[in-house]
């Protein structure tokens, strides 16, 4: 069958269409939901995938990250010092000596600065020390400078890295490497500036909200020399310890025996968290199907509402214009030339209803994502599923009143009024 034999029966769709538009258009709504909801899910899901990939990422798939819980008063930190030591170098030790398959450990203390030179008006960063591998256990990369050294670390030099917003914040969007921060008594000298990072704030149960791109990083002895914490006797040596498996390594496995080692030296005061991005990845990869189906069967029944709009129109349709299907067939036209007339006006129908819905959908994930703070991405998958689908659904749908047309019998249709 050649194009001259359908343009004929496009041509008669369109008409068909264009003069019933109100009609025509209320029998497309279901199909312009139905599809603009088909591509707005699909397009949260993307950009949850998305974030939760960027967010995977920052922490490191082959990462295990340890961290202390904070007591929310000073009565519940004595009631859990009276069990538990808390997070301390012992603990870095018991892991790095009895734990196989690690690549590189870091133990991490955090400060909140009291004082800031330079002054700046935005939220103060945080100051972390840590050894030198932590630029390898979580894949950072510098814009300017370097790294500190291991002998920085054990001479516990007066040195810095900072993050791209802590830099922009406290000495501006000039050269900052060579120049100097004072974080509460101490001079700190900066000689490197870390890439800005994707996604800045990490979120998740377990760890704390952490800024890559508003820390300052230090060596770990320097933290420990030459900041005190008087905060309280009872807080924690170190707060954190960042691990790195090997690619071939299980690092769900390895994080088990992570927590072993510490319920047994901490006897389950259940004072630290264990975190392993790749669990968290398989979590979220279910959480994240379960939302897609739900959503997906929610969009499927605006489109089956639409399918059942189009076939109940196209009843009424071959009702309408039963004498024009007579006179068709008295004059020689066959049963499929008629089924395939009626399929084409109803497929037509779909096509045009979901490249609006495509038009909708666009417009509804960018008011989503704008309204509700979520990231949303409109892939071409998705515009081509919701399409696909809305095609099937037209031509599933047009199927039984195009048959029912094609059975009249020409006599009878031809005496119809």
């Amino acid at each position: 069958m050649g194009i001259s034999h359908i343009l004929p029966e496009l041509k008669m769709g369109l008409a068909s269409l264009f003069a019933h538009k109100l009609r025509s258009l209320l029998t497309m709504l279901g199909m312009i939901f139905g599809v603009g909801a088909v591509v707005a899910m699909l397009s949260i899901t993307a950009g949850a995938q998305k974030e939760m990939m960027s967010f995977i990422d920052q922490l490191g798939v082959n990462n295990i990250i340890v961290e202390s819980h904070e007591a929310l008063d000073r009565n519940e930190l004595q009631t859990v010092r009276a069990i538990s030591p808390g997070l301390s170098f012992r603990d870095y030790r018991a892991i790095s000596e009895n734990v196989s398959g690690l690549v590189a450990i870091t133990p991490r203390k955090r400060f909140k600065p009291q004082k800031l030179l330079p002054k700046t008006t935005n939220e103060p960063p945080q100051l972390i020390g840590v050894l030198p591998n932590f630029v390898e256990i979580n894949s950072l990369k510098l814009i300017d400078g370097r790294f500190f050294s291991d002998d920085e670390n054990k001479s516990s030099a007066p040195v810095c890295v900072l993050g791209e917003g802590a830099k922009v914040s406290l000495l501006g969007f000039d050269k900052a490497v060579g120049k100097y921060v004072k974080v509460n008594d101490t001079w700190l000298q900066v000689i490197g500036v870390l890439t800005p990072s994707a996604s800045g704030d990490t979120d998740v149960e377990g760890v704390q909200a952490v800024n890559k791109n508003n820390l300052v990083i230090a060596p770990l002895n320097t933290v420990m020399r030459r900041f005190e914490d008087n905060t309280s006797y009872l807080k924690d040596e170190i707060d954190g310890i960042y691990m790195k498996v090997g690619p071939n390594v299980d690092s769900i496995e390895t994080s088990n025996v992570v927590k072993a080692i510490l319920t047994a030296t901490h006897k389950d005061a259940g004072d630290f968290t264990v975190v392993v991005p790749a669990g968290l990845l398989e979590q979220k990869k279910q959480t994240q199907l379960i939302f897609s189906i739900v959503m997906i069967c929610i969009a499927g029944i605006s489109l089956l509402v639409g399918g059942i709009g189009i076939m109940n129109i196209m009843l009424a349709t071959v009702l309408e214009r039963t004498r024009e299907i007579g006179i068709r067939r008295a004059i020689g036209a066959r049963q499929s030339d008629i089924v395939r007339q009626f399929l084409t006006e109803a497929v037509l129908i779909s096509i045009v209803g979901g490249l609006i819905g495509i038009g909708f959908g666009f417009t509804l994930s960018r008011i989503i994502g704008s309204a509700a703070g979520w990231s949303t991405v409109v892939t071409t998958g998705s515009i081509v599923v919701a399409f696909g689908v809305s095609v099937f659904i037209g031509l599933l749908f047009g199927i039984y009143p195009a048959v029912q047309a094609a059975k009249l019998d020409p006599i009878e249709a031809i005496r119809y009024e």
